[in-house]
């Protein structure tokens, strides 16, 4: 009785309090397990990097082919339907969409290990970028609307480990089994666990409130146009510029992951289990850990100056030069190790900080929308033909260089970069401006 009257007269501030605790766990938990949903969708997207010699081997076909299947057919399908699935998210219910995305994805990985031709393996490749069209943009906006500017780079930078995290499960499991079960097994035990993941978002978050990070009430009234988005994201100079950065950063970083692992083993002599460790190893924690800093980084320093959200990127990338150049012209593990793992640190800075921003400079009504054409742009472009560009070239280059050709078709390729540079830098010479010009409307 003693317990019930203590309970009835606790402080007020006690109650806000724990509400705030339980409303910061299920924030961080619902963070926790959209990063497992796309930590899930780079693995079942990243696993063919590893499979693809075999693959080569067992149906004949190009390095052409091969950036085809891994690129365009898969990009084609996910950028495009991600548009309109995002039309949907930004007026439906975002976790239920999710859920049903990853169930997709899942068992069309699976489904690429009956593949019994190379026409059936795109197929079900293809299936799985329909699956994964309906995860990003819900969840960049679902993320925006649990955390305030102020920490959304460091929230969204913690989303994106998931992309390395899935690069070194793929990468590393993947190597495993593909060399002791072989290509077919390892589509199977990489993509059914997904099945789980797609039931934990389902059944175990919220859909949260839209605008409440920002403190502001969302119109309902208001819906999401197409037209209406490409006109302010290209108006909108940072964003224009922070999508273009992006996409150029993309297209290097494909190229690279698709076809590594296949460097290494060609130019190196490696096997695929040695190679599954140290490429998937360096390119998932070290990657992760590259994530995470570069969106505390933006986050820290932007409270001195707003433009350091896109400038670190810009230094990072411009520090990083050097360092793709002493790579590609080694064949020395002991010096490409440790150069690979500085540049895969500073490689990794981009993702937090560029989707925060695209976010933070776009109107409640229309975020899940403003992701998925940013996303098209850049899975069009830098998934869909950055792998390609890498293919052509490599076949190009393989009378003149052998098997040494994919080297050089990566080394080419990398001085994208310095590019992507020069419109991070105008997208933060803009970038406070756009801000305070969507905060008066």
């Amino acid at each position: 009785m003693a317990q019930e009257i203590v309970a009835e007269v606790r402080p007020p501030a006690e109650v806000l309090q724990g509400k705030a605790t339980q409303s910061m766990f299920r924030r961080h938990y619902a963070l926790i397990i959209l990063t497992l949903a796309y930590t899930s969708s780079h693995v079942d997207r990243g696993i063919v990097n590893i499979v693809m010699q075999p693959i080569k081997n067992e149906f004949h076909v190009s390095d052409t082919l091969l950036g085809l299947m891994s690129g365009l057919a898969f990009a084609v399908f996910y950028a495009t339907l991600g548009v309109p699935i995002a039309m949907w998210a930004d007026r439906g219910n975002r976790r239920n969409i999710i859920s049903l995305a990853v169930a997709i994805w899942s068992a069309m990985t699976a489904a690429c290990g009956l593949a019994t031709s190379f026409s059936h393996l795109m197929l079900a490749r293809i299936g799985v970028g329909v699956g994964e069209a309906g995860s990003s943009p819900p969840s960049h906006s679902m993320i925006a609307d649990l955390y305030p500017k102020e920490s959304r780079s460091t929230a969204m930078a913690f989303y994106s480990v998931g992309v390395y995290a899935g690069a070194m499960i793929g990468l590393v499991g993947g190597g495993y089994v593909v060399q002791h079960y072989g290509w077919r097994a390892t589509f199977f035990v990489m993509g059914l666990p997904g099945l789980v993941i797609a039931l934990l978002v389902r059944f175990t978050t919220r859909e949260p409130a839209r605008g409440h990070a920002d403190g502001m009430a969302h119109d309902a009234a208001l819906k999401s146009n197409l037209l209406h988005v490409i006109v302010h994201l290209w108006r909108t100079k940072s964003a224009r510029h922070i999508t273009i950065g992006l996409t150029l950063v993309s297209f290097v970083g494909y190229g690279g992951l698709i076809f590594g692992p296949s460097f290494f083993q060609r130019s190196l002599g490696m096997e695929p289990q040695k190679v599954g460790l140290i490429f998937g190893l360096i390119a998932g924690l070290v990657g992760a850990l590259g994530a995470l800093i570069g969106g505390y980084l933006a986050d820290r320093l932007s409270k001195r100056d707003m433009r350091w959200n896109a400038w670190v990127i810009a230094v990072a990338k411009l520090v990083g030069m050097p360092l793709f150049i002493i790579f590609y012209m080694s064949s020395d593990l002991t010096l490409m190790i440790p150069i690979y793992i500085v540049s895969s640190i500073l490689g990794a800075f981009y993702l937090g900080p560029s989707f925060a921003m695209i976010q933070s400079l776009t109107p409640l009504h229309m975020r899940a929308l403003a992701s998925a054409v940013m996303l098209f742009v850049l899975n069009f472009v830098a998934l869909g033909f950055g792998p390609l560009t890498v293919g052509i070239i490599s076949d190009i280059l393989t009378p003149y260089f052998g098997q040494e050709s994919l080297r050089w078709a990566l080394f080419g390729t990398s001085f994208i970069g310095v590019w992507a540079a020069v419109h991070y830098y105008w997208a933060g010479q803009t970038y406070q401006a756009d801000l305070a010009k969507l905060d008066a409307k």
